[in-house]
């Protein structure tokens, strides 16, 4: 098993030095199908928020090598085999700040508790804002309704076109060219 506090910790200032936000650090199945784990890293540039893939490289790099080090002066991070993922949070990303929760207001959110709150343990409706450390929901059957953050299992934005609209691309230059094939034979 993983301290996830630790990696985060450890991983927080290497994503920091390139100048990204940490999103979220997880320890997950891998998706090989080899029983393996996966250390899943997502990050943002705050300009943007995303991250392309030579950003994506670097901060991989970075917390690889600091891994090693941390390993060769005999601090075991991971038990077992694991592989390093560093991605983008996407568009319908997980929600795992406060600064989230507020940034994404107005939008559509799917939340699961830990336990039920109100009646339920899944909301899903538009997304009020965080309030006193709750997070406020508009939930399609329970109505607005506050949730206890440390409570949540899991927060993500759902895809909507406005969300779709909200989210620029990064690089928009080529996406109207279109390559025409010539050859008719």
């Amino acid at each position: 098993m993983a301290d996830l506090a630790r990696l985060t910790e450890m991983i927080e200032p290497e994503a920091r030095a390139l100048g990204f936000e940490l999103v979220r650090v997880k320890m997950m199945p891998s998706e090989a199908g080899d029983g393996g784990q996966a250390l899943q890293i997502m990050a943002e540039d705050p300009a943007t928020g995303q991250l392309v893939i030579e950003q994506c490289a670097a901060l991989s790099r970075r917390v690889s090598d600091r891994i090693d080090t941390l390993e060769e002066q005999g601090e075991t991070l991971i038990d077992g085999a694991y592989h390093l993922e560093v991605s983008s949070p996407g568009i319908d990303r997980p929600l795992t700040r406060d600064k989230d929760f507020a940034d994404w207001a107005g939008h559509e959110a799917k939340i699961s508790m830990d336990k039920a709150f109100h009646g339920q343990r899944n909301y899903k409706g538009e997304l009020l804002g965080l309030e006193g450390g709750q997070v406020v929901i508009k939930d399609a059957k329970a109505g607005e309704v506050s949730l206890p953050r440390e409570h949540m299992h899991s927060a993500k934005l759902v895809l909507t076109d406005a969300l779709i609209a909200a989210t620029q691309p990064l690089d928009t230059s080529g996406a109207d060219d279109v390559l025409e094939d010539d050859d008719n034979d």
